[in-house]
C-alpha cells in the first residue's frame, strides 16, 4: 500500500558539465494527506525553444492507480542513488526522480543535476531496469491525467 501522503518529481535533462543542464520536462505527482486524488502537473520544453511551457494542474483518482504507485515506491526503496549526490547519472537515462514521503526520501541526480563527476556507487543492469520501470510508471500517471 502506498503512503497516505507523498510527492514525487521526474525531470528529464539532468546531465550538464560546465553549464547546468537544460530541462526538457518536469512532471510532478502529489498525494495530499488522505486525499482520494493525485495532483499532477507536467511542463515540457518543445524542441527548439528555450524554456518549459507552463504546467497545467490535473488530477486522477488515487484508488485507480494505487498499485502502480505502490510498485514505484517499492522500486525506489530497492535501488541506489549516486554518491556523492549529483556526481554521475548512474542510470544513463538523463532523468531524475525525487520522491518524498514519511518513510522514504529518495533522489537521484542531485538538486542541480549531474555535473560530470564519478559516483562511488554504480547501478547494476537490474537496478537500471527497475529505474526504467519507475520512469514508465510516472509517465503513465502523467499521461492518464492528460
Amino acid at each position: 500500500m502506498p503512503p497516505s501522503e507523498y510527492s514525487l518529481r521526474l525531470q528529464k535533462g539532468i546531465t550538464g558539465g560546465f553549464a547546468p543542464p537544460t530541462s526538457n520536462a518536469i512532471m510532478t505527482v502529489t498525494r495530499p494527506k488522505d486525499a482520494d486524488t493525485l495532483n499532477i502537473t507536467s511542463a515540457v520544453r518543445p524542441e527548439g525553444t528555450p524554456s518549459l511551457q507552463d504546467a497545467v494542474p490535473k488530477s486522477v483518482k488515487q484508488d485507480d492507480h494505487a498499485a502502480l504507485v505502490d510498485e514505484l515506491h517499492e522500486i525506489l526503496k530497492s535501488i541506489p542513488t549516486e554518491q556523492p549526490p549529483g556526481s554521475e547519472d548512474i542510470y544513463g537515462m538523463d532523468i531524475s526522480i525525487a520522491w518524498g514521503s514519511e518513510d522514504l526520501m529518495w533522489c537521484n541526480g542531485g538538486p542541480q543535476g549531474c555535473g560530470g563527476g564519478t559516483s562511488s556507487v554504480k547501478a547494476s543492469d537490474d537496478d537500471k531496469a527497475k529505474f526504467k520501470r519507475a520512469v514508465e510508471i510516472v509517465e503513465h500517471l502523467v499521461n492518464e491525467a492528460a
